[in-house]
């Protein structure tokens, strides 16, 4: 009876686990098919998901319109609509400028945020329930007594109907010619005539159609959140990575496989203190299994993908006579020293500018200096607030509770040897790789450790008695501030900060000159988990509290995109990017930084090396050359008797001149 009961409460899990599956595996699908078509990972696929499913919810439950007409608009019109606007205004000018896929992922990084800001400004940053369900209706009785919703049929059938349509487009039609041909050369492709941009934007049509798919099937399940759904679809990525970015069997089978574990997973509840970490990795299982994957894919993701540029955009071109340089210290000066005059509520909110730029100096330091692509910085800043709590609680074993200052202080020496744990990846992984792991690394602290009672609850964060005051604590903060921008100027104009410049404009060529790469990648970012530990430990401490919300991995996306906006090679943009955000937040609505931000990255294409290159002027082109022939000796040879003999014009071809 035991066992009959055991077996029952397998195919339940199973059944239920296919819900969540399924949607992973129609993201897989999205994914696939829109690389395969445009060669570019979509990252704004959540947010493409997050919109649609809020639009469907404002259509249906505030406007009242007909649940079916509302579907048909958001799917079959606004979704592909949005997929080829992003692709004629975001993406296009990125290829025909022969952009990196480094600079492509701040473009989608962009767009990621852009749409995530749009959505808080016209629907707000609280969670909304009682999104609608297409598929809803009586669960369906299988045989045994097993239960499976309409809408997991629903979903299945769009997996299989999905695959088969585009298994046969590309194996049986022109169109699927063409496609292919565009995969493997569209330059190529384009001289036989193809239209490339046809092809890119169908690609764009179909993986939003599947994103806005997504969305509209997991919305009735959770809460709708602008930063909590763009994650989980984002955390379903996974299943591409596993896949390749190549095979749609292969990332369906791994879709609806996690979503099966992940169901099944909750039958195991061990004894004691593990309770609260296992059932942690069960609810975020799909976060496990993306750094999993995003670590197994090895240094190149898809079977075509070219070495990535080293930097997320082309070197800005810097001012001969300082002037510009000058006038960035002067503005940076005057927004650091403005709050000096402020009082109570702006106070308290310009407390968080020093504290987020020391976050974003490490963005600067890994990425603008070391060309290292780092999207895991939030997860630094929060160990280091976190680190800081501990000791100031006396939870670490072994030590008492421990003053701000020295609390502040070993957090930050305990939370930089960690950042081994994306330098030790990046050994081997540039571009998109690189990447996926690092916002892997920085999710998985968030959801295993940041939002878990067990680590977090009981905690106190105060300030220094002496530094009690808001005022006296923002004049520390511009201290510390000032001498991470020290140390980090001076890092960039030594031996080290050559050796990293080096290392990030040509990899190779530093390696062949000698350059320690592996250990020069190790050191970037573990002093960019120093930095950033500091300014989380500031920014716990100008709260009085730890709070997780603070250091949400989508936020550590927003960051790192307007670092690369400012200029992601200036310790001075890290403070421009500081004030930017928080001062657009606080002075305005939630949600304007996001756009703000969001909307230059995604112009990246039109802004090549950020707002640094739109404030220096740019050196003349050089004037055009002729390149020069290598010939063998016996084309040199022929070029001397073609130079020597060339007939007289009106003379008869073949015949010597007298």
């Amino acid at each position: 009876m035991n066992a009959l009961a055991s077996t029952g409460l397998t195919v339940d899990l199973a059944l239920a686990g296919l819900t969540v599956g399924s949607a992973a595996a129609l993201s897989g699908i999205g994914l696939v098919v829109c690389h395969r078509a445009t060669g570019v990972l979509n990252l704004a696929q959540g947010a493409q998901a997050m919109l649609v499913a809020y639009l469907l919810r404002d259509l249906v439950v505030e406007r009242d319109w007909p649940l079916w007409p509302a579907v048909a608009c958001c799917l079959l019109l606004v979704a592909p609509a949005l997929g080829v606007l992003l692709d004629v205004l975001v993406y296009r000018p990125l290829q025909r400028r022969g952009a990196g896929p480094a600079e492509t992922m701040v473009a989608g990084l962009g767009v990621f945020v852009l749409l995530i800001g749009v959505v808080v400004l016209v629907w707000g940053a609280a969670p909304v329930g009682g999104a609608p369900s297409p598929f809803g209706g009586a669960p369906i009785t299988l045989p045994g007594g097993h239960t499976l919703r309409p809408d997991t049929v629903a979903q299945l059938a769009a997996i299989l109907v999905l695959a088969l349509a585009v298994g046969a487009t590309t194996r049986f039609t022109p169109f699927g010619l063409r496609l292919r041909a565009v995969v493997d050369d569209r330059r190529l492709a384009a001289l036989a005539g193809v239209d490339a941009d046809r092809v890119s934007a169908a690609g764009w049509a179909f993986g939003s159609f599947t994103a806005g798919l997504v969305g509209i099937t997991l919305a009735p399940y959770l809460l709708l959140d602008p930063y909590g759904l763009p994650l989980l679809v984002m955390e379903t990525m996974a299943v591409a990575v596993a896949a390749r970015l190549r095979s749609i069997p292969v990332a369906v089978v791994t879709g609806l496989g996690l979503g099966v574990l992940q169901a099944e997973l909750t039958r195991f509840r061990p004894d004691g203190q593990l309770l609260p970490l296992v059932q942690a990795v069960q609810a975020n299982l799909f976060v496990v299994a993306l750094l999993a994957a995003a670590l197994l894919a090895g240094p190149r993701l898809a079977d075509g993908d070219r070495p990535p540029s080293a930097r997320p955009s082309p070197p800005p071109v810097r001012a001969r006579g300082g002037g510009g340089a000058w006038a960035a210290r002067a503005v940076c000066l005057v927004l650091l020293l403005l709050p000096l005059g402020f009082r109570g509520n702006d106070l308290r909110s310009a407390l968080l500018v020093p504290a987020l730029a020391l976050v974003l100096l490490s963005i600067v330091v890994v990425t603008g200096y070391g060309g290292q692509i780092s999207l895991g910085q939030a997860g630094y800043a929060g160990l280091g607030a976190l680190g800081t709590a501990l000791l100031m609680s006396g939870r670490i074993p072994g030590l008492p509770a421990l003053p701000a200052a020295p609390a502040l202080l070993l957090a930050v020496l305990a939370t930089a040897p960690l950042g081994l744990l994306t330098g030790w990846p990046a050994i081997r992984r540039r571009g998109l790789a690189l990447a996926l792991v690092t916002f892997a690394v920085g999710t998985t602290l968030s959801r295993l450790v940041f939002q878990q009672p067990y680590a977090t609850s009981g905690l106190v964060l105060d300030r220094p008695a002496f530094l009690a005051g808001d005022r006296a604590f923002y004049v520390a903060e511009l201290l510390l501030l000032g001498l991470g921008a020290v140390v980090v100027r001076a890092l960039h104009g030594g031996r080290t900060g050559r050796a990293l410049s080096a290392m990030r404009d040509h990899e190779p060529g530093a390696a062949a000159a000698g350059v320690n790469v592996p250990g020069l990648k190790l050191f970037a970012f573990v002093a960019g988990a120093a930095l950033a530990a500091l300014g989380g430990g500031l920014m716990g401490m100008a709260g009085r509290a730890f709070d997780p919300a603070a250091f949400d991995p989508v936020l550590g996306l927003l960051w790192f995109a307007a670092v690369v906006v400012a200029g992601a090679d200036s310790a001075l943009a890290a403070i421009l990017a500081a004030a930017l955000i928080i001062g657009l937040d606080a002075g305005t609505a939630a949600g304007v930084s996001a756009v703000a931000v969001g909307a230059l990255a995604a112009a990246i294409g039109h802004l090549p090396g950020g707002l640094a290159n739109l404030a220096t002027p740019r050196p003349p082109a050089p004037p055009p050359t002729t390149p020069t022939a290598h010939l063998t000796p016996t084309g040199h040879h022929l070029r001397t008797l073609v130079t020597t003999r060339r007939p007289a014009s009106g003379t008869a071809p073949g015949r010597a001149e007298p």
